[in-house]
């Protein structure tokens, strides 16, 4: 069973913008054909010298339909339109654009029947318009119905005034009847044809707009419809949605069919379960779970208009030392109510921190820890344990060394190493140890000694931060700040660091947020999964 489509303000407008750039598009299509067709015809009597065609009745309605039609391009393209506006100037500038095509038929002297011309031409409009403009099939025959009312009334008039003499090689009989009896002979063979021009368009529509509509329910997740896509993982996809009712902006993070083993599925469900417990203001929020019929599974979460600080390094470089105090003392504290409930994140990385500018408050930078796919329970009873020795998580530049070797023995000092490397990289620009391969950069986390900030920068860094940064990057975790309390803390003392203030922060976003917001994201960092048991195995075979 379908999820109920319930069509919100954001659908709706949606849809709006939608109609209003297909009309435009099928406006531009029939009257720039139409257009070239006069254009031709210009070019052609030019090069005839034929001068009296130019003021014939049927040149001018040809360049009148062109017009008209061209118009409705012109008029959905002039600012935002109301669904009602948009439709309101489909039916009068399209059945305008049809009566002058059809006055257009009726002043051309030819030998053949100028109708069935005009049939063609009307025919294509209506056709086109079922492709180009989804819509449901009621409205499309209304329109159908209103252009034929347009077009056999013009065939009738037109037909009235055709020399029936010429035509009495073909139809001998013609002669014996009057032109009103041929004008309704003609009129009832070009319905037959309209009639089957409409069928074959409604169809389209129906068509068209069915697969339209059902992509749209495809996109629907309960109340939540999904809008754009904001990055990907190891645990799924994340888009930006919103409410079918609540106008509080929401993003939905989805674990794809094709993903939700049984495994995948536990961790996907624990994080939702683990991160809902979480209250902090520093802390994403979580809204809802659900999954659908179709075994996609998801939960919405708050929406935060903002960069992660990988995207805000990659594009504006190492920060200032007072913001990143200001950023990691708050990621810091997010963690503290995280490890005092016993969960451990294992994935700290600039990719999974955002900063936003705080529209409460006053203003300022403001993060956001995300992403807990990782997370670990270490304590409490009757938590799922799917993080055991036997497999290998993380993103190698972030990971501490226990992470690598005893995977299964991570505390909460492995979250500090990692916001230990994301301070390192926030000032410096670069991560702490580089390397060609995942192993290379892994065997410099189990035995290399990290460069000092100052060295790496090329200039002085306040030496208390330089020593904090390097303390939590220690091999033992004996070593580093043994809490995320404790660091938050050793952070606010850091000395001979200025302050970054809120009018430090407004400045900032005022110079460079809107560029940087506008800007699609970078890739992130690559988290590694890898099966120990898998890897063992595979060693002996080839042993």
């Amino acid at each position: 069973m379908k999820p109920p489509s319930v069509r919100g303000l954001s659908e709706s407008e949606e849809d709006r913008a939608f109609l209003q750039r297909r009309v435009a598009l099928f406006g531009a299509f029939v009257g720039g054909g139409y257009l070239f067709f006069w254009l031709y015809r210009v070019v052609i009597l030019l090069l005839v010298e034929d001068y009296e065609g130019f003021r014939h009745p049927s040149f001018w309605w040809h360049l009148a339909a062109a017009v008209l039609f061209l118009m409705l391009w012109f008029s959905c393209r002039l600012g935002k339109r109301t669904t009602r506006a948009i439709r309101i100037r489909e039916l009068v500038l399209l059945t305008l654009g049809v009566f002058a095509t059809g006055m257009m038929g009726v002043a051309i002297e030819f030998e053949a029947r100028p109708d069935f011309i005009l049939l063609l031409a009307l025919s294509n409009v209506i056709l086109g318009r079922a492709i180009f403009v989804p819509s449901s099939g009621r409205w499309t025959l209304t329109l159908g119905a209103i252009i034929g009312a347009v077009l056999l009334t013009c065939v009738y008039l037109g037909s009235l005034s055709l020399d029936l003499q010429k035509w009495s090689a073909l139809y001998p009989q013609i002669i014996e009847q009057s032109p009103e009896h041929f004008a309704a002979a003609v009129m009832g063979e070009i319905a037959a044809w309209w009639l089957i021009a409409v069928a074959l368009s409604v169809a389209t529509s129906v068509v068209i707009y069915g697969l339209r509509r059902r992509v749209r329910d495809a996109e629907q997740l309960g109340q939540y419809r999904l809008e754009e896509k904001l990055g990907e993982g190891g645990m799924g996809a994340v888009y930006r949605a919103s409410h079918s009712l609540l106008r509080r902006p929401t993003a939905v993070k989805l674990l794809p069919p094709d993903k939700a083993g049984a495994d995948n599925l536990r961790r996907f469900e624990q994080e939702v379960q683990l991160t809902a417990r979480l209250n902090h203001p520093h802390t994403i929020t979580i809204f809802d779970y659900g999954h659908t019929s179709d075994g996609l599974f998801y939960y919405a979460m708050e929406y935060v208009e903002g960069l992660t600080l990988s995207d805000l390094v990659a594009r504006s470089g190492a920060q200032p030392e007072g913001r990143v105090v200001h950023l990691m003392r708050q990621s810091a504290s997010a963690l503290v109510e995280a490890h005092d409930i016993g969960l451990v994140h294992r994935d700290i990385k600039p990719g999974n921190i955002m900063v936003c500018l705080h529209a409460h408050g006053g203003g300022g930078d403001f993060v956001k820890v995300l992403d807990f796919g990782l997370v670990k329970e270490v304590r409490g009873e009757g938590g799922i344990q799917l993080t055991n020795a036997a497999y290998l998580a993380g993103t190698p530049q972030y990971m501490a060394p226990e992470s690598i070797t005893n995977p299964d023995t991570v505390d909460a000092r492995a979250d500090l190493y990692a916001l230990g490397a994301v301070a390192y990289y926030l000032l410096t620009g670069t991560h702490v140890f580089a390397g060609k391969s995942v192993v290379e950069v892994c065997s410099h986390h189990l035995h290399s000694t990290p460069e000092p900030l100052s060295s790496r920068l090329g200039q002085p860094i306040a030496q208390d931060l330089g020593e904090l940064v390097l303390s939590c990057l220690a091999k033992d975790p004996a070593d580093r700040p043994q809490s995320a309390f404790e660091l938050e803390r050793r952070l606010t003392e850091c000395s001979g660091v200025a302050p970054w203030t809120t009018e430090d922060a407004l400045a900032w976003w005022a110079t460079h947020g809107e560029l940087l917001r506008k800007a699609p994201p970078l890739g992130g960092e690559g988290m590694l999964t890898v099966d120990l048991q898998v890897t063992s195995r595979a060693g002996r075979d080839r042993a």
